[in-house]
Protein backbone atom coordinates (compact mmCIF):
# COMPACT_ATOMS: atom_id res chain seq x y z
CA UNK A 1 0.00 0.00 0.00
CA UNK A 2 1.26 3.46 -0.90
CA UNK A 3 -1.51 5.56 0.64
CA UNK A 4 -1.56 7.56 -2.59
CA UNK A 5 -5.25 8.37 -2.12
CA UNK A 6 -5.08 9.37 1.55
CA UNK A 7 -7.49 12.22 2.18
CA UNK A 8 -9.34 11.65 -1.11
CA UNK A 9 -13.03 10.82 -1.49
CA UNK A 10 -14.02 8.63 -4.43
CA UNK A 11 -17.42 7.76 -5.91
CA UNK A 12 -17.67 4.42 -7.72
CA UNK A 13 -20.86 3.48 -9.54
CA UNK A 14 -21.75 -0.13 -10.13
CA UNK A 15 -19.49 -0.91 -7.17
CA UNK A 16 -21.27 -4.07 -6.08
CA UNK A 17 -19.54 -6.50 -8.42
CA UNK A 18 -17.00 -7.03 -11.16
CA UNK A 19 -14.80 -4.14 -12.19
CA UNK A 20 -16.59 -1.64 -9.97
CA UNK A 21 -15.98 -3.80 -6.92
CA UNK A 22 -12.33 -4.30 -7.82
CA UNK A 23 -11.81 -0.55 -8.23
CA UNK A 24 -13.59 0.29 -4.97
CA UNK A 25 -11.42 -2.18 -3.09
CA UNK A 26 -8.18 -0.94 -4.68
CA UNK A 27 -8.99 2.70 -3.99
CA UNK A 28 -9.77 1.92 -0.38
CA UNK A 29 -6.58 -0.12 -0.01
CA UNK A 30 -4.66 2.93 -1.22
CA UNK A 31 -6.30 5.18 1.36
CA UNK A 32 -9.36 6.62 -0.40
CA UNK A 33 -12.71 7.05 1.31
CA UNK A 34 -15.16 5.28 -0.99
CA UNK A 35 -18.81 5.95 -1.76
CA UNK A 36 -20.04 2.71 -3.33
CA UNK A 37 -23.16 3.12 -5.48
CA UNK A 38 -25.13 0.24 -6.93
CA UNK A 39 -28.71 -0.50 -7.87
CA UNK A 40 -28.36 -3.74 -5.88
CA UNK A 41 -27.96 -2.40 -2.37
CA UNK A 42 -26.95 -5.72 -0.80
CA UNK A 43 -24.03 -6.11 -3.22
CA UNK A 44 -22.70 -2.64 -2.47
CA UNK A 45 -23.16 -3.22 1.26
CA UNK A 46 -20.99 -6.32 1.03
CA UNK A 47 -18.21 -4.32 -0.65
CA UNK A 48 -18.44 -1.61 2.00
CA UNK A 49 -18.26 -4.30 4.69
CA UNK A 50 -15.08 -5.66 3.11
CA UNK A 51 -13.54 -2.18 3.08
CA UNK A 52 -14.46 -1.30 6.66
CA UNK A 53 -13.41 -4.68 8.03
CA UNK A 54 -9.96 -4.05 6.53
CA UNK A 55 -9.76 -0.70 8.29
CA UNK A 56 -10.93 1.52 5.46
CA UNK A 57 -13.74 4.06 5.28
CA UNK A 58 -16.71 3.63 2.98
CA UNK A 59 -20.42 4.14 2.70
CA UNK A 60 -23.09 2.79 0.43
CA UNK A 61 -25.73 4.53 -1.64
CA UNK A 62 -28.43 2.85 -3.68
CA UNK A 63 -29.73 4.30 -6.89
CA UNK A 64 -30.36 3.99 -10.60
CA UNK A 65 -27.60 5.73 -12.56
CA UNK A 66 -30.03 6.16 -15.44
CA UNK A 67 -32.01 8.60 -13.28
CA UNK A 68 -30.35 12.02 -12.90
CA UNK A 69 -31.83 12.60 -9.46
CA UNK A 70 -30.20 9.40 -8.18
CA UNK A 71 -26.81 10.39 -9.57
CA UNK A 72 -27.13 13.84 -8.02
CA UNK A 73 -28.01 12.21 -4.70
CA UNK A 74 -24.95 9.95 -4.81
CA UNK A 75 -22.64 12.95 -5.26
CA UNK A 76 -24.48 14.71 -2.43
CA UNK A 77 -23.86 11.72 -0.13
CA UNK A 78 -20.12 12.00 -0.78
CA UNK A 79 -20.04 15.74 -0.12
CA UNK A 80 -22.45 15.74 2.82
CA UNK A 81 -20.88 12.73 4.53
CA UNK A 82 -17.19 13.36 3.91
CA UNK A 83 -17.01 17.05 2.99
CA UNK A 84 -15.81 16.76 -0.59
CA UNK A 85 -15.41 14.68 -3.73
CA UNK A 86 -12.08 14.26 -5.52
CA UNK A 87 -12.38 11.14 -7.68
CA UNK A 88 -15.09 9.33 -9.63
CA UNK A 89 -15.37 6.14 -11.64
CA UNK A 90 -18.53 6.14 -13.77
CA UNK A 91 -18.65 2.40 -14.25
CA UNK A 92 -22.22 1.10 -14.07
CA UNK A 93 -23.49 -0.47 -17.26
CA UNK A 94 -25.65 -3.21 -18.75
CA UNK A 95 -25.74 -5.36 -21.84
CA UNK A 96 -28.60 -5.42 -24.30
CA UNK A 97 -30.44 -7.49 -26.87
CA UNK A 98 -28.43 -8.97 -29.72
CA UNK A 99 -29.39 -8.54 -33.35
CA UNK A 100 -28.93 -6.45 -36.45
CA UNK A 101 -30.40 -2.94 -36.34
CA UNK A 102 -33.04 -3.69 -38.96
CA UNK A 103 -34.30 -6.69 -37.02
CA UNK A 104 -35.01 -5.04 -33.66
CA UNK A 105 -38.54 -5.44 -32.36
CA UNK A 106 -40.55 -2.21 -32.40
CA UNK A 107 -41.89 -2.59 -28.85
CA UNK A 108 -39.71 -4.60 -26.49
CA UNK A 109 -36.62 -3.86 -28.57
CA UNK A 110 -37.12 -0.10 -28.38
CA UNK A 111 -37.67 -0.25 -24.64
CA UNK A 112 -34.48 -2.27 -24.19
CA UNK A 113 -32.64 0.21 -26.40
CA UNK A 114 -33.74 3.16 -24.29
CA UNK A 115 -32.76 1.39 -21.07
CA UNK A 116 -29.35 0.48 -22.46
CA UNK A 117 -28.63 4.05 -23.54
CA UNK A 118 -29.88 5.43 -20.22
CA UNK A 119 -27.60 3.20 -18.16
CA UNK A 120 -24.51 3.13 -20.40
CA UNK A 121 -24.42 6.68 -21.80
CA UNK A 122 -26.90 9.02 -20.13
CA UNK A 123 -25.57 7.97 -16.72
CA UNK A 124 -22.07 9.11 -17.62
CA UNK A 125 -23.41 12.50 -18.66
CA UNK A 126 -25.33 12.79 -15.39
CA UNK A 127 -22.25 11.71 -13.48
CA UNK A 128 -20.07 14.36 -15.09
CA UNK A 129 -22.78 16.97 -14.64
CA UNK A 130 -22.85 16.55 -10.85
CA UNK A 131 -19.34 15.27 -10.14
CA UNK A 132 -17.50 18.09 -11.89
CA UNK A 133 -18.85 20.96 -9.74
CA UNK A 134 -18.11 18.98 -6.58
CA UNK A 135 -14.57 18.13 -7.72
CA UNK A 136 -13.95 21.75 -8.71
CA UNK A 137 -15.03 22.83 -5.23
CA UNK A 138 -12.51 20.36 -3.78
CA UNK A 139 -9.68 21.90 -5.79
CA UNK A 140 -9.52 19.40 -8.64
CA UNK A 141 -9.26 15.68 -9.18
CA UNK A 142 -9.87 12.98 -11.74
CA UNK A 143 -12.69 11.03 -13.36
CA UNK A 144 -12.62 7.78 -15.32
CA UNK A 145 -15.55 6.75 -17.51
CA UNK A 146 -16.25 3.14 -18.43
CA UNK A 147 -16.49 2.50 -22.14
CA UNK A 148 -15.61 -0.76 -23.92
CA UNK A 149 -13.73 -2.19 -26.86
CA UNK A 150 -17.05 -1.51 -28.58
CA UNK A 151 -16.38 2.18 -27.94
CA UNK A 152 -13.45 1.79 -30.35
CA UNK A 153 -14.69 -0.74 -32.91
CA UNK A 154 -18.09 -1.94 -34.12
CA UNK A 155 -20.09 -5.09 -33.48
CA UNK A 156 -22.87 -5.74 -36.02
CA UNK A 157 -25.15 -7.52 -33.55
CA UNK A 158 -24.70 -4.97 -30.74
CA UNK A 159 -25.39 -1.65 -32.42
CA UNK A 160 -27.06 0.14 -29.47
CA UNK A 161 -24.29 -0.92 -27.10
CA UNK A 162 -21.64 0.11 -29.63
CA UNK A 163 -23.33 3.48 -30.08
CA UNK A 164 -23.54 4.12 -26.35
CA UNK A 165 -19.93 3.18 -25.69
CA UNK A 166 -18.68 5.34 -28.59
CA UNK A 167 -20.76 8.12 -27.06
CA UNK A 168 -18.93 7.71 -23.76
CA UNK A 169 -15.61 8.15 -25.56
CA UNK A 170 -16.76 11.34 -27.28
CA UNK A 171 -18.31 12.76 -24.12
CA UNK A 172 -15.09 12.06 -22.25
CA UNK A 173 -13.02 13.97 -24.80
CA UNK A 174 -15.33 16.97 -24.75
CA UNK A 175 -15.49 17.16 -20.97
CA UNK A 176 -11.74 16.65 -20.61
CA UNK A 177 -10.98 19.48 -23.00
CA UNK A 178 -13.37 21.75 -21.14
CA UNK A 179 -11.94 21.19 -17.67
CA UNK A 180 -8.24 20.39 -18.18
CA UNK A 181 -7.22 23.95 -17.32
CA UNK A 182 -9.33 23.81 -14.14
CA UNK A 183 -7.58 20.83 -12.61
CA UNK A 184 -9.85 17.95 -13.57
CA UNK A 185 -8.57 15.06 -15.67
CA UNK A 186 -11.13 12.86 -17.44
CA UNK A 187 -10.33 9.66 -19.35
CA UNK A 188 -12.14 6.58 -20.63
CA UNK A 189 -11.20 2.91 -20.34
CA UNK A 190 -12.10 0.30 -22.94
CA UNK A 191 -11.93 -3.27 -21.62
CA UNK A 192 -12.11 -6.36 -23.76
CA UNK A 193 -14.03 -9.36 -22.50
CA UNK A 194 -13.40 -9.77 -18.79
CA UNK A 195 -13.52 -13.14 -17.04
CA UNK A 196 -16.58 -12.92 -14.82
CA UNK A 197 -18.88 -15.57 -13.34
CA UNK A 198 -21.33 -14.81 -16.15
CA UNK A 199 -18.79 -15.59 -18.87
CA UNK A 200 -17.35 -18.59 -17.07
CA UNK A 201 -20.84 -20.10 -17.04
CA UNK A 202 -21.00 -20.05 -20.83
CA UNK A 203 -20.79 -23.32 -22.76
CA UNK A 204 -17.11 -24.20 -23.36
CA UNK A 205 -17.33 -23.53 -27.08
CA UNK A 206 -18.76 -20.04 -26.54
CA UNK A 207 -16.16 -19.22 -23.87
CA UNK A 208 -13.37 -20.43 -26.15
CA UNK A 209 -14.73 -18.35 -29.05
CA UNK A 210 -14.59 -15.19 -26.93
CA UNK A 211 -11.09 -16.04 -25.75
CA UNK A 212 -9.92 -16.53 -29.33
CA UNK A 213 -10.80 -12.92 -30.17
CA UNK A 214 -7.94 -11.77 -27.90
CA UNK A 215 -4.41 -12.24 -29.25
CA UNK A 216 -3.22 -12.57 -25.65
CA UNK A 217 -4.98 -15.94 -25.63
CA UNK A 218 -7.11 -15.29 -22.56
CA UNK A 219 -9.74 -13.00 -21.11
CA UNK A 220 -8.90 -10.12 -18.80
CA UNK A 221 -9.58 -9.91 -15.08
CA UNK A 222 -11.44 -7.27 -13.10
CA UNK A 223 -8.28 -6.61 -11.10
CA UNK A 224 -6.31 -5.84 -14.27
CA UNK A 225 -8.86 -3.24 -15.30
CA UNK A 226 -8.86 -1.86 -11.76
CA UNK A 227 -5.09 -1.42 -11.97
CA UNK A 228 -5.55 0.80 -15.01
CA UNK A 229 -8.43 2.79 -13.53
CA UNK A 230 -6.56 3.35 -10.28
CA UNK A 231 -3.52 4.58 -12.21
CA UNK A 232 -5.61 7.03 -14.25
CA UNK A 233 -7.19 8.39 -11.07
CA UNK A 234 -3.80 8.84 -9.43
CA UNK A 235 -1.29 11.68 -9.64
CA UNK A 236 0.98 9.32 -11.59
CA UNK A 237 -1.28 10.08 -14.57
CA UNK A 238 -1.05 13.85 -14.07
CA UNK A 239 -0.51 14.64 -17.79
CA UNK A 240 -3.11 12.19 -19.11
CA UNK A 241 -6.55 13.55 -19.95
CA UNK A 242 -9.09 13.18 -22.73
CA UNK A 243 -7.66 9.86 -23.85
CA UNK A 244 -8.99 6.38 -24.53
CA UNK A 245 -7.27 3.42 -22.88
CA UNK A 246 -7.86 -0.04 -24.32
CA UNK A 247 -7.20 -2.95 -22.00
CA UNK A 248 -8.13 -5.83 -24.24
CA UNK A 249 -5.32 -8.33 -24.73
CA UNK A 250 -4.86 -7.05 -28.28
CA UNK A 251 -8.53 -7.33 -29.34
CA UNK A 252 -8.59 -3.94 -31.10
CA UNK A 253 -5.08 -4.36 -32.54
CA UNK A 254 -6.13 -6.81 -35.24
Amino acid sequence: MTGQFNGKVALVTGAGSGIGKAVALQLATEGATVVAQDLRLESAEAVVADITSAGGTATVVAGDVGAPEDVKAAVAVAVDTYGSLHLAFNNAGIGGPQGLVGDYDDTDGFAAYRQLVAVNLDSVYYGLRYEIPAILAAGGGAIVNMSSILGLVGEPTAAPYTMAKHGVAGLTKAAAAGYASQGIRINSVHPGYIDTPLLSSLPPEAYDALTAKHPAGRLGTAEEVANLVTFLLSDKASFITGSQHAIDGGYTAV
